[in-house]
């Protein structure tokens, strides 16, 4: 006996579950996708990138956002909801189904889980290179002190490091700041470390 298939939503229908919900969703194909809560090391990790910037950037042109914002991208529409967005410039907005996203972020951050990085460092960083704007791509994982970095070159290519030491520093050149792992990482414990497997959460 065959199973149901999905059912695929329009994306007047998908709008409608964005402006209607306080969960956050994404679109994809038709598909639906709601946005999983984070672990504590997450959101660690993550207030740790956030706090930062915004102080590294605090009095110039720059913003700094986290992952309720979303951002147009074009090879995967409508929009997406990085963990954290950063640009030296006027954000610009469009609107799409009655709500605005971002349209030139030159920074974007994801903080990896088991569950998707390898999403985050294939098919969602295709899509984002998309993004005219967009010239760094910063991964960064949560159970042990790792993180790839991005950059974009002038001919248009992708270089990238890895940063495996708690006392490794990352020059962002699109911010024309810096970010250490000892900041990034900061009272963060490793799970992995203590002896448990990579917490599954996003």
């Amino acid at each position: 006996m065959s199973s149901q298939p999905k059912y695929r939503y329009t994306l007047e229908e998908y709008f409608e579950l964005e402006r209607a919900s306080e969960v956050k969703y994404e679109y994809f194909n038709g598909e639906v996708f709601a946005m999983s809560g984070a672990s504590p090391e997450h959101e660690a990790v993550f207030g740790n990138v956030f706090t930062s910037l915004r102080n590294q950037l605090r009095g110039r042109s720059c913003s700094v956002f986290s992952s309720n914002l979303r951002v147009k991208v074009p090879a995967a529409p409508p929009y997406r909801y990085p963990d954290l967005t950063a640009l030296c410039a006027q954000p610009e907005y469009e609107v799409i189904g009655g709500i605005r996203a971002l349209t030139n972020p030159t920074l974007i951050v994801e903080v990896l889980s088991s569950s998707t990085e390898g999403y985050d460092r294939g098919d969602k960083f295709i899509a984002y290179k998309s993004i005219p704007s967009l010239g760094e791509y910063l991964l960064i994982a949560q159970h042990r002190p790792h993180v790839t970095h991005y950059v974009k070159q002038p001919d248009g290519k992708w270089s990238y490091e890895d940063a495996n030491e708690i006392t490794d520093t990352l020059m962002l050149p699109t911010l024309d700041c810096t970010l250490a792992l000892s900041e990034v990482y900061q009272d963060v414990t490793f799970a992995e470390a203590e002896g448990h497997a990579p917490p599954p959460e996003r």
